[in-house]
């Protein structure tokens, strides 16, 4: 088994990658699950999956939880699966799909969403709002002042509850030569609100 903890932080290398398909970091799928705060039961939405890391981590850590990865692109889906896979994750579903199109048909209705990307993201985020419970959480990152803006008015237009905006500064050790000095990732904004 690659990951034999009850804690998230896979590290990074251990997911396999396609080029230019963005992972969300270590430090900062912690981050996103911690601001999910998913219950043992939960059925969350993971939109724009990407790498699957999320997926992976949340199935690994709730395995009676219900988890939809969509992803647009199916060469993207096949390595979502193939992450699950990897790990031994079984309660996770992957769609072949464009948000919002996609998510008229998913069944069931999501407690959780974790909206990782997708253009455009406003348009994602209030559709993506219609299909979530009430008392439901919804996530969403932003790497860039612009999506920052545009998650926080719809956030505000939606009338979600309990808002957080948290900002990540991770600064790793990397041995440069006869140095180690220590390498920032780009900063992240974590955004989460609550539905009544």
């Amino acid at each position: 088994m690659l990951w034999s903890y009850k804690t998230p932080g896979i590290p990074d290398q251990l997911f396999e990658r396609l080029p230019g398909i963005p992972l969300s970091k270590k430090e900062i799928r912690i981050l996103l699950i911690a601001s999910l705060r998913m219950k043992s039961d939960s059925v969350l939405w993971d939109i724009g999956a990407g790498t699957g890391t999320i997926p992976v981590e949340t199935g690994l850590l709730c395995p009676d939880a219900q988890i939809v990865a969509i992803e647009r692109d199916d060469e993207v889906a096949t390595l979502i699966r193939h992450n699950c896979d990897r790990f031994g994750v079984e309660n996770v579903v992957v769609i072949e799909g464009s948000a919002p199109d996609c998510l008229e048909t998913l069944k069931p209705q999501p407690d959780r969403i974790c909206l990782e990307g997708g253009k455009p993201i406003k348009e994602i985020l209030k559709k993506a709002w219609e299909f979530l419970q009430p008392e439901g959480r919804i996530v969403a990152t932003a790497s860039n002042l612009e999506s920052l803006y545009t998650i926080s008015e719809g956030l505000s237009e939606l009338q979600a509850r309990n808002i957080e905006v948290v900002q990540s500064a991770v600064n790793r050790l990397e041995t440069r030569g006869m140095n180690q000095t220590f390498a920032a990732l780009n900063p992240i904004f974590i955004l989460s609100g609550e539905k009544l």
